[in-house]
């Protein structure tokens, strides 16, 4: 694995950040909005992180990292569009929700797997993307993503009922 650059670093650290504005965001207000100061954090620190993720190459070429900073910038935009302009109805928050919480699964798909693959230094804990240990790790987000967007669902669902 090479070593990581500035940007690497700048990228991860930005990553981080994300993460921690989205489960504030999502502890705060039931999930993620623009209109609320952890969302709008979160959203921006995001297509900063996505904007990055382009820019790093230590793999060869254009990898699945990359595509999966395009799909968070496209997810974002997506969900932030859906807010403003309540494309679907009442359905908009939902699919706005599932949205934006997919931005967080495209943010931990490569960051576990860049971890797993550089940590620890000298002897990491996966050598190939076909490891069992981290197929079992998308499969975890995955899991939790799922587990996240339904729990959203349910509190949309009991916001728009108290209305």
């Amino acid at each position: 694995m090479p070593a990581m650059t500035m940007l690497g670093w700048f990228h991860t650290i930005m990553g981080v950040l994300a993460l921690l504005l989205a489960i504030a965001a999502i502890r705060n207000h039931g999930f993620i909005r623009s209109t609320d100061r952890e969302g709008a954090a979160y959203l921006l620190v995001t297509v900063v992180v996505a904007g990055s993720a382009l820019g790093i190459y230590n793999q060869g070429g254009f990898g699945i990292a990359h595509y999966l900073a395009v799909l968070t910038l496209a997810a974002a935009f997506g969900g932030f569009v859906l807010e403003r302009l309540n494309l679907f109805g009442r359905f908009s928050a939902y699919v706005q929700a599932i949205a934006y919480s997919a931005t967080i699964l495209f943010h931990m798909i490569p960051a576990i797997t860049d971890f797993l693959r550089r940590l620890p230094v000298g002897d990491p804990f996966i050598d190939s993307f076909d490891s069992p240990v981290l197929q079992g790790f998308h499969l975890a987000f995955l899991g939790l993503y799922v587990f996240g967007v339904a729990a959203q669902i349910l509190n949309l669902r009991r916001r728009a009922a108290d209305l």
